[in-house]
């Protein structure tokens, strides 16, 4: 089944937004995953949802829309923005955001499926490197030769003294490569800084059990050590794991 676009809608009209989330139902890509009323709470939401577009007015009390869009490009997982507005005056300030479309209330339909055709065209794309991405081996050079394993199989990277310990779900390896180059390599991959010494797999969290001092400790399946959180992680790391 082919993947939906998650898509946010953000307008602090009802009716702008009902109309075009009205609108968007007519395309089966095209998966509406929340809404939103500001700027602010668009920031937020997208934090929480992750979604792939966001349609964002650009005339908002507070937070605005190019404000906004600026903030949501320095996500870890930048959406594409379409703006959608009654303002054509910011058009040309909306696409130094990258936006990928600036749509003009009313909303004209034969525009709005031209839009659609550009996001699909560029999210399917963007799926497609992530997808050749995902199929690569993580190369670790250790004692002398490189081993390649598969980032499923880690459970956690720690990095200890001089020394970097992936421990996987048969075996530890130990290499010389700094923590903050395997968090690079593995930024796609489902891994999250959880302590300047932990890199962790999420998808082996077990529990998190509060510590001291807004500090917690972290369990990993299969594994009886507790890794320790730093709290300044801890709101990130819940907004990631949590549903």
């Amino acid at each position: 089944m082919e993947t939906k676009i998650k898509t946010l809608i953000v307008d602090d009209e009802l009716y702008s937004r009902d109309e075009l989330s009205h609108l968007l139902e007519a395309y089966p890509s095209i998966q509406i995953v929340g809404e939103a009323d500001s700027g602010e709470a668009a920031i937020l939401k997208a934090i929480q949802l992750q979604p792939d577009v966001v349609f964002l007015d650009v005339e908002m009390p507070k937070v605005n829309g190019m404000d906004a869009a600026k903030a949501l490009l320095e996500l870890k997982k930048a959406p594409l923005i379409v703006f959608a507005t009654a303002y054509p005056e910011f058009a040309v300030e909306a696409f130094r955001y990258n936006a990928i479309d600036y749509l003009l209330k009313p909303f004209d339909e034969e525009q709005l499926e031209e839009t659609v055709k550009r996001i699909e065209k560029q999210f399917h794309t963007s799926e497609e490197k992530e997808n050749a991405k995902q199929n690569g081996k993580l190369a670790i050079d250790t004692s002398g030769e490189i081993i390649y394993l598969d980032p499923k199989d880690i459970l956690y990277i720690v990095r200890d003294e001089k020394v970097t310990k992936l421990i996987t779900k048969l075996d530890e390896y130990e290499s010389k490569t700094q923590l903050k180059e395997f968090e690079s390599r593995l930024d796609s991959f489902g891994f999250f800084r959880i302590h300047k010494s932990f890199l962790v797999n999420l998808k082996y969290v077990t529990r998190l059990t509060p510590w001291f001092n807004g500090a917690y400790q972290l369990e990993i399946e299969g594994r009886k050590e507790q890794l320790s959180v730093s709290r300044n992680y801890v709101k990130a790391l819940r907004a990631k794991l949590e549903i």
